[in-house]
């Protein structure tokens, strides 16, 4: 991998509760990493979806700095039913032992447990949120269109016609037209893994979709490649990542409900 010369932003945890925690999910346990404010009330939920190397430190660090903007965060260790991916050197090792065998059944009912945590720890269910990056980004269409409490949803940089193994077999323009809450994506123009002729063939989906299909929206940055907001990574682009984090934030108030 190409040595990294960026520094990683550190988000501070004063005036917020973080930690890890473990969410009931049927007969298992399963890790999240959680933040939040340290004030009392009823906080808007928003669940971080990882990238394909799990809830490392810089998911941990998105969600300190949602918390920091006032919401609940929760990052779920969404593969801790088939493996730990810093247990591999080789991003393709993880996709093939790990992320692969990886249901998207399995993670929408994972994700709904994450839920009723956050609804028992403080969080407002009227007030619900979900954002993904790389292979959490193309969860997070999947979410939109399953889960009808969400309120907002910004997918950075995930697959839109495609899974990552025979056993994903429903795909963001598959749902594009069902979606029950607008989604806001996030790609940069040099991603060879997602091919600008993706996101405009899901562009035109969400065209022809419902009422949340057609408030959808998708944002390509000029210049950025796959992964522009891992400022942990060589591709890390700061002005597009800088720009779509207000995005972010501006497209989850504007479309939360009035709490």
């Amino acid at each position: 991998m190409t040595e990294n010369k960026n520094t990683p932003i550190k988000t501070p945890v004063s005036g917020l509760k973080v930690g890890m925690t473990e969410v009931p999910v049927n007969t298992e346990s399963m890790p999240a990493y959680y933040a939040m404010p340290e004030q009392a009330g009823r906080l808007p939920v928003v669940l971080v979806i990882q990238e394909i190397f799990g809830v490392h430190e810089h998911i941990q660090d998105i969600c300190r700095r949602f918390a920091q903007e006032g919401f609940l965060a929760i990052a779920p260790e969404l593969y801790f039913r088939q493996g730990d991916p810093a247990a591999f050197s080789e991003v393709s090792d993880i996709v093939s032992k790990i992320v692969s065998q990886v249901p998207d059944e399995q993670v929408l009912q994972d994700l709904d447990a994450c839920l009723v945590w956050a609804g028992l720890h403080g969080g407002n269910l009227a007030q619900v949120c979900v954002t993904g990056f790389c292979w959490g980004g193309r969860v997070t269409w999947r979410y939109a269109e399953h889960q009808p409490m969400v309120n907002a949803a910004v997918a950075w940089y995930g697959r839109l016609t495609a899974g990552h193994g025979p056993i994903h077999t429903r795909h963001p323009i598959d749902v594009a037209s069902t979606l029950q809450a607008p989604v806001l994506g996030l790609y940069g123009e040099k991603d060879a893994g997602i091919p600008l002729s993706d996101v405009r063939a899901m562009q035109k989906a969400l065209t022809l979709g419902n009422e949340h299909a057609q408030r959808s929206t998708i944002r390509v940055y000029e210049g950025a490649d796959h992964g522009f907001f891992a400022d942990y990574r060589p591709m890390y682009e700061p002005k597009a990542a800088k720009d779509a984090w207000v995005r972010c934030l501006a497209w989850m108030r504007s479309n939360l409900k009035p709490g």
